[in-house]
């Protein structure tokens, strides 16, 4: 550390200026949360695909809404909510038990929000961190919308969830298979992931710019 911050005392301000600006964008980029990566429709009547929505929504009636059809397509929808949020209590899932509060947890939303004439979907979703479980009830619906700090708005919350004859499984580590029959207003389940990975700086990245930063001050005080 001593060598590092001596290196650093040699090199002038506006090379250091740019050293700096360079790591916190390399570290920027290294917390990246967890998040949906891809899905798939790969059966039903709709003929739709899998599109995967960024906040604030677009393409909702009105915008930035979900839940009463703001949507009406053949198109099975994903987007993330709260991400990498450590829990105060522990989180009760229809599929996957509950997590343990002290856990960090990212959440999404998945939804299917077909035409008023309804329509059989069946889709993929898949993440890039581990599936903890899947809510798809109205009440374990609204007792986790604690992860829905999104700013969207939420319509009909007590007609969120899925009904008879829909299911939803965990297909692999990191995937749902949704297959749902719908119509209005839609279905609606929210799936909880593990803290991605990939969101944590490395030991060494943090070290790194703790000594820019502290070169950055040294240059100033020497100004």
């Amino acid at each position: 550390m001593k060598r590092s911050l001596s290196l650093l005392k040699s090199v002038g301000q506006p090379a250091l200026r740019r050293f700096a600006v360079g790591l916190c964008a390399t570290l920027a980029a290294a917390s990246a949360s967890a998040t949906i990566v891809s899905g798939a429709v790969t059966g039903g009547d709709t003929g739709g695909a899998f599109v995967k929505l960024n906040v604030p929504l677009t393409g909702s009636s009105p915008a930035n809404t979900v839940g009463n059809d703001n949507f009406n397509s053949p198109n099975l929808f994903g987007f993330d909510e709260s991400q990498n949020i450590l829990l105060a209590a522990a989180l009760n899932m229809d599929i996957g038990g509950s997590v343990a509060a002290g856990t960090q947890v990212a959440s999404h939303y998945i939804f299917f929000d077909p035409a008023n004439t309804g329509g059989h979907m069946v889709g993929t979703v898949d993440f890039d961190s581990d599936v903890l479980g899947i809510i798809t009830s109205t009440g374990f619906l609204a007792l986790s919308d604690i992860l829905a700090n999104t700013g969207v708005n939420y319509l009909n919350p007590g007609l969120r969830g899925l009904e008879a004859g829909d299911s939803v499984t965990i297909s692999g580590q990191r995937q749902i298979t949704f297959d749902t029959f719908a119509s209005s207003p839609g279905d609606y389940v929210r799936v909880i992931t593990a803290f991605s990975p990939g969101a944590v700086p490395e030991p060494a990245s943090i070290a790194l710019a703790l000594v820019a930063l502290a070169g950055a001050g040294f240059a100033r005080r020497r100004r």
